[in-house]
């Protein structure tokens, strides 16, 4: 297999500061594994509210609530971190998603999957593990002209997925680069399973997760994406993503997931790790930085 030539270049660990963000979901509160998502971001921003960007992202609409939206505010805030941007909200951008889906299918890089998730799982035999992506199969020609014209009839509506090997066969091999100044190829070696033909327009609305976060992180010109260490095999999908879509391409830091005593990542159902819970119990913000993971910034 060739290797990319950038992928020879001498290694350079980031030092300065720079513009990144946090972008937490409203379905629930923040605790000390988002906090320390938060402080991480923070660190690399310099501690700098100009170079720190808050984003809400919130196109959950089922489990998203405007409550948890300003309880996120006031525990970052407790927290000591400060931005001074409005913070970018996903709701309001849609019409930016539904454009940048547009020009996918125009460039004939999309295909419509009218299956249900159950039927993907029956007919791929997708398998389950409790992550909370969902498996990525390619579904193009699993049903007959005839039959997708018929579920749009019936008011069936289509999500729409990449096709991968498409798009990468389009862009040919591409790079991105982590916060220690390592270079990573991209190629369909490198894409897993679950993070190939994804939907990028959902059947509810014109956007996905990995569709608003790339356009999301280059319009407000995040320089540094922080994010958990679970989200890494996303990476290669997102820079794909920007390559399509005439983006830059921003660095990354994948942090360690902070677990609990039984090694198990932390979740919003853990309600005693929550912000909330630990100011209510008297916790000052130096108290609960002392119970995080050493930080890598």
């Amino acid at each position: 297999m060739s290797v990319h030539p950038e992928l020879n270049a001498q290694k350079k660990t980031v030092t300065r500061p720079m513009r990144t963000r946090f972008a937490p979901s409203p379905t629930g509160e923040l605790h000390l594994g988002h906090a320390y998502s938060a402080l991480t971001a923070w660190k690399a921003a310099g501690q700098s509210s100009e170079l720190f960007c808050l984003r809400i992202d919130d196109l959950d609409h089922t489990r998203c609530r405007p409550a948890y939206t300003k309880q996120i505010k006031d525990d970052l805030s407790w927290l000591g971190l400060q931005w001074a941007e409005t913070p970018l909200v996903q709701s309001k951008r849609l019409q930016r998603y539904a454009e940048a889906l547009e020009k996918l299918k125009t460039d004939k890089l999309l295909y419509p999957c009218y299956l249900t998730r159950r039927e993907v799982n029956s007919l791929l035999s997708a398998p389950h593990d409790g992550s909370e992506q969902a498996p990525a199969p390619y579904t193009r020609g699993l049903l007959s002209q005839e039959e997708q014209h018929q579920r749009e009839i019936n008011g069936h509506m289509a999500a729409w997925r990449l096709d991968c090997k498409a798009a990468l066969a389009r862009t040919g091999t591409l790079i991105w680069q982590d916060y220690a100044g390592t270079s990573h190829q991209v190629g369909i070696e490198q894409m897993p399973a679950d993070r190939g033909d994804v939907v990028l327009g959902r059947r509810d609305i014109a956007a996905s997760y990995h569709l608003s976060v790339v356009l999301d992180d280059a319009d407000s010109q995040v320089e540094l994406v922080v994010r958990g260490a679970d989200l890494e095999t996303s990476t290669p999908l997102h820079r794909l993503l920007q390559e399509l879509l005439g983006l830059p391409t921003p660095v990354y830091l994948h942090h360690p997931l902070v677990c609990d005593k039984n090694g198990k990542r932390l979740s919003k159902r853990d309600h005693d790790t929550s912000l909330t819970a630990l100011r209510a119990a008297g916790f000052s913000p130096a108290d609960v930085i002392a119970m995080m993971p050493d930080f890598i910034v």
